[in-house]
């Protein structure tokens, strides 16, 4: 079992743990993964969140016309489009 005793620092207005390399090989993580943070029962819980790129019914389930501006070709022809 993995195990280290850290300190807590200051990132910008956030708190931040740098994990050892020897811990993060143990649970599998790894630069630039996304990652849950959560609180149980007093304890901080991170969870590796699965790498698979969302499809394309996931992507368009998501989208919000109200907040990303409607369709997406609304805007007038700049050029030699033809419609």
């Amino acid at each position: 079992m993995a195990e280290a005793v850290l300190d807590i620092k200051h990132w910008g207005n956030n708190l931040g743990v740098r994990l050892p390399a020897a811990v993060a090989r143990a649970a599998h993580l790894h630069a630039d993964q996304r990652v849950r943070v959560e609180v149980l029962e007093g304890r901080v819980v991170i969870t590796p969140l699965t790498d698979a790129p969302a499809t394309l019914e996931q992507r368009l389930a998501r989208f919000d016309p109200d907040r990303h501006g409607g369709e997406a070709m609304a805007a007038p022809a700049v050029g030699a489009e033809r419609w």
